[in-house]
């Protein structure tokens, strides 16, 4: 992998030195199943007499001409890149090679459908493998026309960023596609996707009135399963509302949208032709959770079609911009203009505590990240890039006002579309609209890093009535950046009378700046003190929040009594944040989350809370209490599901979190009672997905064994299947199953990327963790190899999922440090990882202190 890096100093010089102007790209997927002949003329002007290269990750480059010139292969290429000698004021070159079919996720990546045997392919660029398919100056900033030229087999379907053409044959049993060339984009959002995918098609009208061709796409086998109008209709929504927002009418000629096999991420937004998970092709029931991540991912997707694919950032320093303003336009489409109404609920639950946690890691940066290389940036897809970024995104739309953001942001589309921008393009937009000065709120917000606190400073008299108001801003020691918010502070009581009796309501209301230390709120004092204070009320700051004595005991006692959603989670989020930081004890976190998950009503805020639930019983509860409480626990959830109503969202989601959880004899009895159907739930569907998260159970608990895998796997000889059998396999709780796992994940590596997740996936998931106690020295004898050796998406899936995380130890910590001292600065992204898996167990062992 180091050989593959490129230094932002690197594409500077290139940069100066030359300016693609085109790309001629041909291609066959019709000659071997390992590697495809790939060619590529591209035309670009440069300074004359100057040297540069070409990117090109290859398995055989057998020609090279530049300017009529042929160049010895041996020579000039290693492999990764092809060298490029005294070039013409005007070039013409040449590549003809061999590359790689993956089975990593990363460039070119091919599949083969194990109900039909079908072989599907697609492309995955993002960062740097446009060059795994073919030669290219690989840097955001060269924006060139791509003309390409497909030979597959003719039953496939062939998808790219351009209008797919009529194919042509082109020998027995293969046809050609000749695409149009492409509008001017960036080598990583161009694509290929071929296969015989199945499609359903539809059109809308353009803001610009063009008829916009529509296309949802997935594999022969799931189409039963795709539910395309869902699909098309928030798409339309999308349209609706960006086009709006942005003033810019859609860019491209048609907008297609594929779900594809053993997908790394959740989407990519290739211009025109988005790839997605298959995992949002819902073949069972799921979680309505699930369904409005898929609208939020869709929303997502098509938000980059303007800020990321129409206008592109110069180099990665300012990914962020394109992920933190796909994130954040995608949940204020949801919110404003689809069914998604409490949209930003979901964001504060999910999103928010990812930024919250990503914010509080040894790692953590600036949201404007100093990227000097490849490396860094593969690193930075991270929740300061894209949760932190998006609530930071809100917080200044809360300050400047959203008619106004919009405006610098309909000015900023209007200038630079088609071409590279950088932060200070965007800003000067928004300031122009809005009429701030927002250098400092640039400074403290874009260019430090670290979260700060709120907490309440009140007193009152005697009669109840507040006398003194102040919000105290902290923040930690190795960040101490005080910033300017834009927050509400809310006052909540018990409802008496009315419809809402005996709810807690919001009674008043005040929006304020919060800048340094303490900030005095005048207009709170001679009100009445209120059972419940709520600093950040609505959400709109980035900061975490304390409750005062009077407020936390109102928490404490009424917290399923909040009227609305978004103010329950805030106050749930800020218990999770106290027990994270080992500031309450983890078991009166587990005791207030089971007392009242019943009562929530949003599914994503469920699903957040009992995550947070299994990580606290796994890692932050003391040790000597752990099998008690974790027991305990599995029990409440069980019945939390029998008491859910029949057939609903809570209902699925409790029993799916009581078989992560069931460990005991009699929980492991109920399990496989409701495995062979002598025991039900109300309306519970015991469906495909399902019986693979009982037999799991089952496996990790011991009560099935392989035979009882291999047996499902036949009814469910489907990727899906495959994959949830690695991960029950890996489940076995016997030495030799872990040592299987070891060997084909790390030894052998002769997995694709999705098997080797989910076999990682169950190889930690275990009741007694002296099984993973050989591997801590086996891991870090390994990984420097690792590292070396696998693609970036393998070697990081790899170290981040075999990190003995779960045994949370002196041990584990002192292992940890033996080899961060080893590995020396050669490799800062390595040890990224390393020191964000250690952080962790750190936490752990403080959560835990103060638990016991």
């Amino acid at each position: 992998m180091p050989g593959l890096n490129l230094t932002r100093a690197e594409a500077i010089e290139r940069t100066a030195t030359l300016t693609v102007k085109d790309y001629d790209v041909t291609l066959d997927l019709t000659q071997s199943a390992e590697t495809f002949p790939s060619t590529t003329t591209v035309r670009f002007t440069s300074r004359e007499g100057s040297s540069s290269f070409i990117d090109a990750v290859t398995a055989r480059v057998r020609k090279v001409v530049l300017n009529g010139v042929e160049l010895d292969p041996a020579e000039v290429s290693d492999g990764a890149r092809i060298q490029l000698p005294n070039l013409a004021a005007e070039n013409v070159l040449t590549v003809e090679a061999d590359a790689l079919f993956m089975n990593t996720g990363e460039g070119l990546h091919r599949f083969v459908d194990p109900v039909d045997n079908e072989v599907y392919l697609y492309s995955q660029f993002e960062v740097p493998d446009s060059r795994r398919m073919f030669a290219v100056f690989e840097q955001p900033d060269q924006k060139a026309q791509f003309t390409f030229h497909v030979t597959a087999p003719a039953h496939w379907d062939v998808i790219s960023n351009s209008t797919t053409p009529a194919p042509k044959a082109a020998g027995e049993g293969k046809s050609t596609w000749h695409f149009e060339p492409t509008l001017t984009m960036s080598s990583y959002i161009t694509a290929l996707i071929a296969g015989p995918y199945e499609s359903v098609r539809s059109e809308l009208t353009s803001s610009d009135g063009r008829t916009i061709p529509l296309g949802v796409f997935a594999r022969k086998s799931l189409m039963a399963h795709l539910d395309a109008e869902n699909v098309f209709e928030l798409t339309r929504q999308g349209f609706e509302f960006f086009e709006k927002q942005f003033g810019t009418p859609y860019p491209f000629p048609k907008y297609d949208q594929l779900f594809v096999p053993e997908f790394n991420a959740g989407a990519m937004e290739n211009a025109g032709a988005v790839t997605f998970l298959e995992s949002y092709v819902f073949r069972s029931k799921v979680t309505d959770a699930m369904v409005e991540r898929r609208a939020i991912t869709i929303l997502h997707e098509l938000a980059h079609m303007w800020f990321g694919d129409l206008v592109t950032m110069r180099w990665w320093n300012d990914l962020w911009l394109n992920e933190s303003f796909a994130e954040f336009m995608s949940t204020l489409a949801a919110a404003e203009n689809t069914k998604y109404v409490d949209a930003w609920t979901s964001f504060s639950s999910m999103e928010k505590s990812w930024a919250y946690r990503q914010d509080q890691l040894p790692s953590t940066h600036p949201i404007k990240a100093d990227i000097k290389d490849l490396e860094d940036v593969l690193v930075n897809f991270d929740g300061i890039t894209y949760a932190k970024g998006a609530s930071v995104l809100r917080q200044l739309v809360a300050w400047v006002g959203q008619e106004e953001f919009m405006a610098g942001v309909r000015a900023y589309f209007g200038k630079h579309a088609w071409s590279n921008t950088e932060l200070p393009d965007l800003m000067v937009e928004l300031e122009a609209a809005s009429g701030r000065d927002l250098s400092v709120w640039t400074e403290k917000w874009l260019e430090t890093a670290g979260v700060n606190t709120f907490k309440p400073a009140i007193e009152s008299d005697d009669g109840g009535a507040i006398t003194s108001f102040s919000i105290l801003q902290s923040a930690v020691a190795d960040h101490p950046t005080l910033r300017p918010h834009r927050a509400a502070v809310g006052f909540y009581d018990l409802a008496t009378e009315g419809g809402d009796a005996g709810k807690l309501v919001r009674t008043h209301r005040v929006e304020l700046d919060v800048d340094g230390a303490a900030t005095e709120v005048p207009e709170l004092v001679g009100l009445k003190r209120p059972a419940l204070v709520l600093l950040n009320d609505d959400d709109l700051a980035y900061a975490k929040i304390r409750l005062d004595p009077v407020s936390l005991a109102t928490a404490k006692a009424h917290l399923k009594n909040f009227k609305d959603s978004l103010p329950r989670t805030l106050v749930s989020a800020s218990a999770w944040d106290a027990a994270r930081d080992g500031e309450t004890p983890a078991r009166e976190y587990v005791e207030l989350v089971l007392a009242n998950i019943a009562y929530e009503t949003d599914s994503t805020v469920i699903q957040v809370l009992l995550r947070q639930l299994a990580t606290a019983l796994h890692f932050y509860v003391a040790p000597e209490h752990q099998k008690q409480t974790a027991v305990a626990a599995a029990d409440a959830l069980l019945e939390l599901a029998r008491d859910a109503a029949a057939g609903s969202d809570a209902q699925l989601q409790f029993t799916k979190a009581f078989a992560m959880s069931a460990q005991s004899d009699a929980q492991l009895d109920t399990v496989q009672e409701l495995l062979a159907g002598t025991q039900s739930l109300d309306a519970l569907e015991i469906d495909t997905d399902l019986r693979w998260e009982l037999l799991t159970a089952l496996v990790a608990g011991a009560r099935a064994t392989q035979g009882s895998i291999d047996a499902e796997l036949a009814r469910d000889n489907t990727q899906n299947g495959q994959l949830a059998a690695a991960t029950a396999s890996s489940s076995i709780p016997t030495q030799e199953a872990k040592a299987g796992t070891w060997e084909s994940v790390v030894a052998l590596g002769e997995h694709a990327n999705a098997v080797q997740r989910a076999s990682i996936t169950g190889f930690g998931r275990v009741w007694d963790t002296s099984l993973l106690e050989p591997y801590v020295e086996k891991y870090f004898a390994a990984i420097r190899g690792v590292w070396a050796d696998r693609s970036y998406e393998t070697a990081s899936t790899i170290i981040t999922g075999l990190y003995p995380s779960q045994l949370v130890s002196q041990s584990t910590l002192d292992a940890t440090d033996a080899f961060l001292a080893g590995l020396g600065d050669e490799t800062p992204a390595l040890r990224r990882l390393i020191v964000e898996s250690r952080d962790g167990v750190v936490r752990a062992l403080k959560a835990q202190a103060a638990d016991a």
